[in-house]
C-alpha cells in the first residue's frame, strides 16, 4: 500500500526521469558519444528532482530546476562549449545536416518532447525565463494582449538571419557563437522592457519568443497537463489570477483558452482551495 501511494504521489518525476534516461542511453549507444549520456542524464535528474521536491512541498522546487538546467545550458553548453542553443543554432545545424547539440535539443525539448511534457521547458529549463521570473511582476496585471503574431515575425527573422549568413559565406562556428551572445542579450533586454511595460514577467514568452512556434502545436496533445475536476471546482477564480500564462485552468478541456500556453508551473494547483487541480 505504501509503495502504491508513493508511486501515485511521485509518478510524474519517475516518468520524466525514465524518459530522459531512455533518451540518454539511446543516444549514447547510437552515437558512441558519452556526452549525450551525461548531458541528458543531468537534465533528466534535475527536472525529476525538481518535480519530486515540488510534490514533497518545497516552495522553490521549480526555480531550483530552472536554474540548474537553464544555467547549465547557457553557461556550460553556450559560453564554454560554444554551442548555439538558440533557434539560430538549430537552423545552422539543420542546414548543415549535422547531428549537433542544437538539433537534438530542439527535437527532444521543443518539437517532440512537448507531446509528453507540453511547455514544461518554459517553466523548468528556459534560461531566458530563468532571469525574467526574478522580476516582481509574477501575476499579470492586465488582460492578455492580442500580440501573439509577433512570435511568427521573430521566428521568420531567426530563419532569415541564418539564411543570410549562409548566402554571405559567414555561416561558421565562430559567427554562430557571436549570434548566440547577441541573441541572448537582445532577448533579455526585450524581455525585461516588456515585463516592466506590461507588468508581466512572462510577456516575452507570450508575445515574442520564436520557440513557441514549435512548442504550441505539440503541447495541445501533451500527456502531462493540468487537469481540473470540475465537480470539485467552486469557480472562485484564484487559479486564473495566479496563472502567469493566462490559461483557463478551471476548464478541463484541451480546447480551453490559452491551453497550449501552460508551463506546468503549478501555481494554480497551490492556489486552488478545493484541490480540484492536479497534474
Amino acid at each position: 500500500m505504501e509503495t502504491r501511494l508513493f508511486f501515485r504521489k511521485y509518478r510524474t518525476p519517475i516518468i520524466l526521469l525514465l524518459a530522459f534516461e531512455a533518451v540518454a542511453v539511446w543516444l549514447w549507444v547510437a552515437t558512441g558519444k558519452l556526452f549525450f549520456l551525461l548531458n541528458f542524464s543531468y537534465i533528466g535528474i534535475c527536472v525529476a528532482l525538481g518535480v519530486f521536491l515540488f510534490a514533497a512541498g518545497w516552495k522553490y522546487a521549480r526555480e531550483f530546476t530552472q536554474f540548474c538546467v537553464g544555467s547549465y545550458m547557457l553557461v556550460f553548453l553556450g559560453l564554454v562549449c560554444r554551442e548555439n542553443m538558440q533557434i539560430e543554432g538549430f537552423w545552422y545545424y539543420l542546414f548543415y545536416g549535422v547531428l549537433g547539440a542544437g538539433t537534438l535539443h530542439y527535437a527532444i525539448a521543443k518539437i517532440f518532447g512537448p507531446l509528453l511534457f507540453g511547455r514544461g521547458w518554459c517553466g523548468f529549463a528556459c534560461w531566458t525565463a530563468m532571469i525574467l521570473d526574478l522580476l516582481p511582476y509574477k501575476q499579470p496585471k492586465a488582460p492578455r494582449k492580442k500580440w501573439g503574431f509577433v512570435r511568427y515575425i521573430t521566428f521568420a527573422l531567426s530563419l532569415a538571419i541564418v539564411l543570410l549568413l549562409f548566402w554571405l559565406g559567414m555561416a561558421d562556428a565562430y559567427t554562430m557563437f557571436v549570434v548566440f551572445i547577441a541573441g541572448n542579450i537582445i532577448y533579455y533586454i526585450v524581455g525585461i522592457v516588456l515585463a516592466i511595460m506590461l507588468k508581466d514577467n512572462r510577456a516575452f514568452c507570450k508575445y515574442v519568443c520564436p520557440i513557441t512556434v514549435f512548442l504550441k502545436p505539440m503541447s495541445y496533445y501533451s500527456l502531462l497537463r493540468i487537469r481540473c475536476d470540475e465537480e470539485k471546482c467552486n469557480r472562485c477564480g484564484k487559479c486564473l489570477r495566479v496563472c502567469p500564462m493566462d490559461v483557463e485552468v478551471n476548464n478541463n478541456s484541451r480546447g480551453r483558452k490559452n491551453a497550449t500556453e501552460c508551463i506546468l508551473c503549478q501555481k494554480c494547483t497551490k492556489a486552488c482551495p478545493t484541490k480540484a487541480l492536479k497534474c
